[in-house]
């Protein structure tokens, strides 16, 4: 393998003055966005120690990694030299794998009390793709790596294609740009695209977990096109409410180990708690992203079957007294 570049040292610089560059294009010209100062720094804040962390453990949990993943390219039966070709292919799949890994952090819930950070902020634009989590590496998908490596895939060359990637996604946290040529919003993933993923409306929620190519989306039936006459609403069904940077790094985490701890529970309650998709609760008290779908298609019946939500109702409605401090389209988690 050649000596590849170290891409986040690149982007650092770049990040900043795009971020710059928006705010003053935002401010002066009245193009689609918003800032709030603390939820910027905050984002920001998040970012840096994302970074941080990864300097931290980069000697011991993550060159444990490395040498792991070292260890099982031995077994791979063919090995890909580096190449044009042979690094597309990788990008390809580690995009495939991508979608799968971000798929997961939305269904359950250890992983969504992880990703929940970067879904945290009321607001999107370029500052909210820095709002990165602390701790990934506990979520353990970093197992999703070894079918990688047993096709053959030196660690290094997807650790480059993954550096790609998540430069890439930098790029479609915006709405100062709008949809993008029909071709490029068939296969890509764009903007308009991701703005939906952020999106806490009902139709919104769990859709477009695409990473660079939307096809993904499209493929396994989690494609939600963004509507104009349904404008994405951003953040949390109960957002958190703070901008410490520790608060929002920990604060899934402190109410996953809450409930799980919960007296009276057996064993498979408490489990559920970790491993159920968010909103699951032992005596039925919260709801799912399944379950806000379903009420908000219990007041609309007209919105039935469209992108995004369910055809039919299929479980008994919530009570309107129960929905009375929702607004007039549910906000997902």
């Amino acid at each position: 393998m050649p000596e590849l570049p170290d891409i986040a040292s690149y982007a650092a610089p770049i990040y900043v003055g795009l971020i710059v560059a928006e705010i003053l294009f935002v401010h002066f010209s009245r193009a689609k966005g918003s800032y709030e100062t603390r939820d910027a720094s905050t984002s920001i804040a998040m970012g840096l120690g994302n970074v941080t962390s990864g300097i931290i453990f980069a000697t011991t949990v993550y060159a444990g990694i490395f040498a792991f993943f070292l260890w099982i390219y031995r077994f791979a039966p063919v090995k890909w030299e580096f190449g044009i070709l042979s690094l597309l292919a990788c990008f390809v799949l580690d995009d495939l794998r991508y979608y799968w890994v971000h798929r997961f952090s939305h269904t359950i819930r250890w992983g969504w009390a992880d990703h929940v950070i970067h879904h945290s902020s009321q607001h999107f634009n370029l500052s909210t793709a820095l709002r990165q989590p602390w701790f990934s590496f506990a979520k353990g998908y970093f197992v999703s790596v070894i079918p990688l490596v047993l096709l053959g895939f030196h660690p290094a060359m997807i650790a480059f294609a993954g550096s790609i990637n998540l430069f890439y996604q930098f790029f479609i946290h915006t709405e100062a740009v709008g949809k993008m040529p029909k071709w490029v919003e068939a296969v890509m993933n764009t903007p308009s695209h991701h703005r939906v993923h952020h999106g806490r409306n009902a139709r919104y929620l769990d859709s477009n977990y695409a990473g660079v190519f939307i096809v993904w989306d499209r493929l396994f039936g989690t494609f939600v096109e963004e509507d104009d006459s349904h404008p994405v609403r951003y953040g949390l069904v109960k957002n958190i409410g703070t901008y410490n940077p520790l608060r929002v790094a920990t604060h899934e985490y402190v109410g996953m180990w809450r409930d799980a701890t919960l007296p009276g529970l057996s064993v498979k309650q408490r489990l559920a708690y970790v491993f159920a998709p968010p909103g699951w609760s032992h005596d039925g008290s919260r709801k799912s992203s399944a379950d806000i779908k379903l009420d908000f298609i219990s007041r609309h019946p007209d919105e039935a079957g469209k992108p995004g939500l369910p055809g039919t109702i299929s479980v008994k409605p919530a009570p309107m007294s129960d929905l009375t401090d929702l607004p007039s389209e549910p906000a997902a988690r």
